[in-house]
C-alpha cells in the first residue's frame, strides 16, 4: 500500500484513523500543501474509506490557500495559515474533522523557514483548530513522511477525542 512509498507507520496510522472514523460515525477531511496530496492519497487507500473520508484539497500555490482557504495575506508557513486550511477543509468539505499540513519540505529555506519547518493543524467543525509545529530533518521526501504521519496521529487524536 502507501507504505511501500512513504515508509515508517503510515499505513498503521491510517488503518486506525479508519477503525476511529468509523466507530465514531465521523467523516474527515485534508487541506494540504508540502505533501503535494500523498496525505490525501494515503487516506483513499484505507479499508471503507469512501465511508468517512470526505475528500481534500490540495494548495500548493500561495494564491489558493488565500482564496479557496481563507488564509490569511503573507507567508504561508504559518500556523494561522495551516488553521485557516484546516476550519476551510472542514467547512468546504462538510466534514466533522480535517487536517492541513503547510511548510518547507526542503532542500531550500523558504519565507525565512529552515527545510522541515512543518505547520499542522486539526479542526472540529464548529470548533478551534489546534496547530502544532514541527521542525523535521532529512530528504524532502523524509520530511514529506514525517509530516504525514503528524498529521494522521493529530488526526487521529482529534476523532479519538484527545486532541482537546
Amino acid at each position: 500500500m502507501v507504505e511501500e512509498a512513504l515508509g515508517g507507520d503510515v499505513d498503521r496510522l491510517v488503518q486506525e484513523l479508519a477503525q476511529a472514523a468509523r466507530a465514531a460515525s465521523c467523516l474527515v477531511a485534508t487541506a494540504e500543501s508540502l505533501t503535494g496530496g500523498q496525505l490525501a492519497a494515503a487516506i483513499a487507500a484505507a479499508p471503507e474509506a469512501s465511508a468517512w473520508y470526505r475528500g481534500g484539497i490540495v494548495a500548493y500555490q500561495p494564491e489558493v490557500k488565500y482564496s479557496l482557504l481563507q488564509a490569511p495575506i503573507g507567508p504561508v508557513v504559518t500556523a494561522p495559515t495551516a488553521a485557516a486550511m484546516a476550519c476551510s477543509a472542514a467547512e468546504l468539505c462538510r466534514a466533522d474533522y480535517a487536517v492541513a499540513v503547510t511548510g518547507v519540505g526542503g532542500p531550500d529555506a523558504e519565507e525565512g523557514q529552515p527545510p522541515g519547518t512543518v505547520f499542522l493543524a486539526t479542526s472540529e467543525s464548529g470548533g478551534h483548530p489546534i496547530v502544532e509545529q514541527h521542525l523535521f530533518e532529512g530528504a524532502p521526501v523524509e520530511v514529506m513522511r514525517q509530516t504525514i504521519e503528524s498529521a494522521l496521529r493529530a488526526l487521529l487524536a482529534r476523532v479519538r477525542g484527545r486532541g482537546e
